[in-house]
């Protein structure tokens, strides 16, 4: 089988966030020891595995170094740009099954978009639990902005949503993984992304962790920036149909531009990611 290293939510080789892609033969999956494995041996936060099961149709399994996830942002954009660029599939729409769902994918000529899952507001946490969440990253309720509090979101993973007030402090957070690591075993949650508003046409910096799941930091993660959508929507903070971008991995020196898109019809909230991605390496598996 071909594996490919991609550089997702870039246009830069060796920026953005690295995500392996397997592409497979056949009618069936490997077995998931063999695919977990291969995972930790690409070291990379995710890596897909992708299997074609209808002309137009995938089915796409993520694995960690440590887990299998139900859906990954970026390792699905590398994937269909390694499908593009491998001549696989032209540009049009495609249709994904993933454990989070069933979604659709707009392969375009420089740049691919995903549906997220459904949003999903999770819980809500008190003063305490703000105070512990803030002290896991060296911070204070202080640092915490006027009229935003921290929550989880789901748009396909659950991540606490931790908003800070400015890049000067977003910069300065410093992981307790073995902290978070409970504070996520606690709250059932992949992780925390810590976010500050932007300026100009930037909707948010933003900084991602899952330690729990083998991640210390992430460069870019199209499903929390999902949920940070969807979060600033319901607050008012951005527009249904406008384009929002966010900048993650600067403080990695790993710059990741994330686009997306809320729509809200009919009382159906429905968020899509997008961006580019570039293909690094190419090998086979022995």
């Amino acid at each position: 089988m071909e594996f490919f290293v991609a550089d997702a939510f870039t246009s830069v080789r060796f920026s953005g966030n690295q995500a392996g892609v397997v592409l497979l033969d056949g009618d069936r999956f490997p077995p998931e020891d063999f695919m977990r494995g291969l995972a930790g041996e690409l070291k990379h936060s995710e890596t897909a595995f992708v299997r074609r099961t209808g002309r137009d149709c995938f089915h796409i399994r993520y694995f960690t170094p440590a887990e299998e996830v139900d859906l990954c942002g970026h390792a699905t954009i590398a994937s269909f740009t390694v499908l593009r660029e491998a001549g696989a599939v032209p540009a049009g729409e495609y249709a994904l099954h993933t454990r989070s769902g069933d979604l659709k994918i707009d392969v375009q000529p420089e740049s691919v978009w995903m549906d997220m899952a459904s949003p999903a507001e999770g819980r809500t946490f008190s003063e305490e639990e703000q105070a512990e969440l803030y002290a896991a990253y060296g911070l204070t309720l202080a640092d915490r902005p006027e009229g935003l509090a921290p929550q989880a979101v789901s748009t396909g993973l659950l991540d606490i949503l931790l908003p800070v007030r400015e890049i000067a402090i977003l910069n300065r957070a410093q992981q307790d993984a073995a902290a978070v690591c409970r504070l996520s075993e606690r709250y059932g949650v992949v992780g925390v992304h810590i976010f500050c508003p932007g300026e100009d046409d930037v909707t948010a910096h933003c900084r991602n962790f899952a330690p729990l799941y083998a991640i210390p930091e992430e460069a870019a993660t199209g499903t929390s920036n999902g949920a940070l959508t969807y979060y600033l929507y319901r607050r008012g903070r951005i527009a249904s149909g406008a384009q929002n971008r966010f900048i993650q991995g600067e403080a990695m020196g790993k710059p990741s531009e994330i686009l997306s898109r809320l729509d809200d019809a009919n009382s159906q909230v429905s968020v899509r990611i997008g961006g580019r991605a570039v293909l690094a390496l190419r090998g086979a598996v022995l």
